[in-house]
């Protein structure tokens, strides 16, 4: 038998600290409604052959249900009575342990959830949603639970049935524990509805990858518009708006660049030493331009440099500063093929813009290898950590330096629920956390994820799981790009969405996350390659 005797502490503990997380989010980013346990007893086999067998201490036994890390395609399923009136959403989490002896940090495994609502006159399949494969880092030994988010946000109709299915996938690359695992229960809780967000522009043709940026006390805004999703159209031109009031109005558009017979695109932004707003505007017409313009007040934008740049960037993203360097952003470069062809890199300056200087780092990667629309903070004595978006999947990439930006390490991460996710980055001077920032494409939803820097530098594997801060279209391409910026207490998250061929430039606000007081035990960095 898989699961033999075993201390019971485990499980009473789950059931009072159930996703317990080291990071604390405000009250007005929470919900608080009761939660529905569904143990192993109310779970029945969906797909496959997986067992159900008992964790015994003395005279109390567990029943948990083993799955296999060798077969695929084994599943178990339960259903949720009708959810509380006024539920608007639920998140799915479980709860699995092993006592396999060969437990270890050095493995991972992957798990998806299915959900469906049963609703009275709709077809059976209606509110079907396949869940994203979801990776998580093993304990570092057997009899220790982990609490895992296989779904953040799922939009419910209040008091129809909820079906869960819960699936470990072996087929999966990222799962490597090749021994059965055990699922102890299944919570779902409501939470609440995103805040509401800011109209910044609506409609009026494809407006479109927005940035945003706190200058001083004002919020920036800049964004595209041309007729379709485009980037050469010669319609294609770069706007620019400001609020003083933390995004609930917005000042006249005003024009920052657009060029006759070319397609303007910003595509990053940043702050020069002087607190001055610096933006790359990609200009796009008989030649293939990066121009980087300055401002002081967010409405007037005045051209600072073209640079001439030996492998020409299909984007040039955020800048920001690294000490004893001075100002940097990363780039990548590519036709979005299969072979061979794609690159990216790092370029520097010196004088706060005037110049750069462009550094290649990794030539000749294929699509799947092809770190892309990166964002990347200086965490202080020459470490810089980056996330990229992945054009292939299934995860983004983490990128590091420990040596101010001259050598760097690429590796996967366990963030998976992504689909053509631009990331942006915001690390919090008062507390140290880092938010990351990504819209879920075809999903229709905005997320964050938050963690102390430390606890991922190393181990990419470990990012912790996702919340949902906003909502949109779940058009695939006429959503998405989500750019951050800080401003006092508070987190400004830019992106667009709509339906082509209009499209709204769109503001989430929320609160900046806090410390908590409960802190995750540190795992042992997986071994590995560091690149792929």
């Amino acid at each position: 038998m898989l699961f033999h005797r075993l201390s019971f502490a485990f499980f009473a503990c789950d059931l009072s600290c159930f996703g317990a997380s080291d990071v604390a989010l405000p009250a007005e980013a929470k919900g608080g409604r009761d939660s529905v346990y569904l143990t192993a007893n109310d779970l029945s086999i969906a797909t496959g052959e997986p067992s159900r067998v008992l964790m015994s201490s003395g005279s109390m036994h567990v029943p948990v249900w083993s799955l296999s890390g060798g077969t695929v395609g084994q599943s178990v399923a339960g259903v949720v009575g009708g959810l509380p009136r006024g539920c608007k959403a639920v998140k799915v989490e479980i709860v699995v342990t092993t006592s396999d002896a060969a437990t270890s940090a050095e493995f991972a495994d992957v798990y998806r959830v299915h959900l469906s609502q049963l609703v009275e006159g709709a077809p059976l399949m209606s509110r079907y949603v396949l869940g994203t494969p979801v990776r998580t880092v093993l304990p570092a030994g057997p009899f220790h639970s982990r609490t895992i988010l296989l779904e953040s946000y799922y939009e419910v109709v209040e008091d129809a049935p909820l079906w869960v299915r819960i699936q470990r996938e072996p087929g999966e690359a990222g799962d490597t524990f090749t021994r059965p695992t055990g699922l102890v229960m299944v919570k779902v809780t409501p939470v609440d509805a995103p805040g509401k967000t800011h109209v910044v522009q609506d409609g009026g043709g494809y407006n479109s990858w927005p940035m945003i940026q706190a200058l001083g006390d004002k919020l920036v805004c800049v964004y595209s518009r041309g007729k379709a999703h485009t980037i050469n159209d010669d319609e294609r031109a770069v706007y620019a708006r400001t609020s003083t009031d933390g995004g609930e109005t917005w000042t006249r558009e005003t024009v920052v660049a657009n060029t006759p017979n070319y397609g303007e695109v910003e595509v990053g932004k940043g702050l020069d030493s002087t607190g001055a707003m610096l933006l790359w505007v990609r200009r796009i017409g008989k030649e293939w331009n990066h121009d980087l313009y300055r401002s002081t007040d967010g409405v007037t934008f005045t051209l600072l440099a073209t640079p001439k740049l030996a492998v020409q960037p299909m984007q040039i993203t955020d800048v920001f500063a690294v000490p004893t360097v001075g100002l940097m952003a990363l780039w990548f470069s590519g036709d979005y093929g299969d072979k061979p062809t794609n690159g990216w890199g790092i370029v520097t300056s010196s004088d706060d813009g005037a110049t750069w200087t462009q550094t290649p780092m990794e030539m000749g990667l294929t699509k799947p290898q092809w770190p892309t629309e990166a964002a990347a903070v200086s965490l202080g004595e020459g470490r810089i950590l980056a996330i990229a978006r992945t054009e292939t999947g299934p995860v983004q990439f983490q990128i590091v330096s420990t040596d101010y930006g001259k050598t760097w390490v690429r590796r996967p991460t366990n963030i998976g629920d992504v689909a053509g996710s631009t990331p942006s980055l915001v690390l919090d001077a008062k507390t140290g956390l880092l938010s990351q920032y990504y819209y879920h494409r075809g999903k229709g939803v905005l997320r964050r994820r938050v963690v102390e820097p430390n606890q991922v530098f190393d181990h990419p594997l470990e990012w912790p799981a996702s919340e949902v801060v906003g909502t949109g279209s779940k058009v695939m391409w006429d959503a998405g790009n989500a750019n951050a910026t800080v401003m006092g207490d508070r987190h400004y998250v830019s992106f667009y969405s709509g339906k082509a061929p209009d499209t709204a430039v769109l503001v989430a606000e929320l609160p900046a996350p806090t410390v908590g007081v409960e802190k995750k035990e540190k795992s042992p960095a997986p071994d590995g390659p560091k690149k792929e």
